[in-house]
């Protein structure tokens, strides 16, 4: 078997907001947002907004009501830690970056080498509008894990 993700949802505060972020991000990232899909189940309190490329889809989800108020903490078991995307190259890594800083994002760690994950392991470290973190890296992987 050769592991693949199909699609991640992530629960954000703001559905609006996270959108309006998305939708700067994600076209860096190599989604099309013309092919961006939005799901309505009443009932369920469901809102999604889903973003879809050939190799994954990324879905925000609005939180219920009842949690209204709740500070996220990605330190909760269950709760996403941190998401990190793949590139290319360093060099890709900083082209992003300076994308990145146009971005209402708060930059955790700008790019920087980390030779204690990887010898080549260069990434940096920020998060979204919702206040989840996101990594972008770009390291060899088939010499880490072969």
């Amino acid at each position: 078997m050769h592991p693949r993700i199909d699609h991640i949802h992530i629960t954000v505060e703001d559905l609006e907001r996270a959108e309006t972020f998305y939708d700067q991000l994600l076209p860096l990232l190599g989604f099309d947002i013309s092919l961006k899909e939005r799901e309505l189940i009443p009932e369920h309190e469901y809102r999604l907004v889903e973003y879809h490329h050939r190799n994954f889809s990324i879905g925000l989800v609005n939180q219920r009501e009842s949690y209204k108020g709740d500070k996220p903490s990605r330190r909760r078991a269950g709760a996403l830690h941190h998401l990190a995307f793949h590139v290319d190259s360093p060099a890709e890594v900083n082209a992003l970056y300076r994308k990145i800083r146009d971005l209402p994002a708060q930059i955790i760690h700008s790019p920087q080498h980390y030779p204690e994950y990887c010898p080549d392991y260069y990434a940096l470290f920020f998060k979204d509008s919702e206040g989840i973190e996101y990594e972008i890296v770009s390291f060899g992987r088939e010499h880490c894990f072969p």
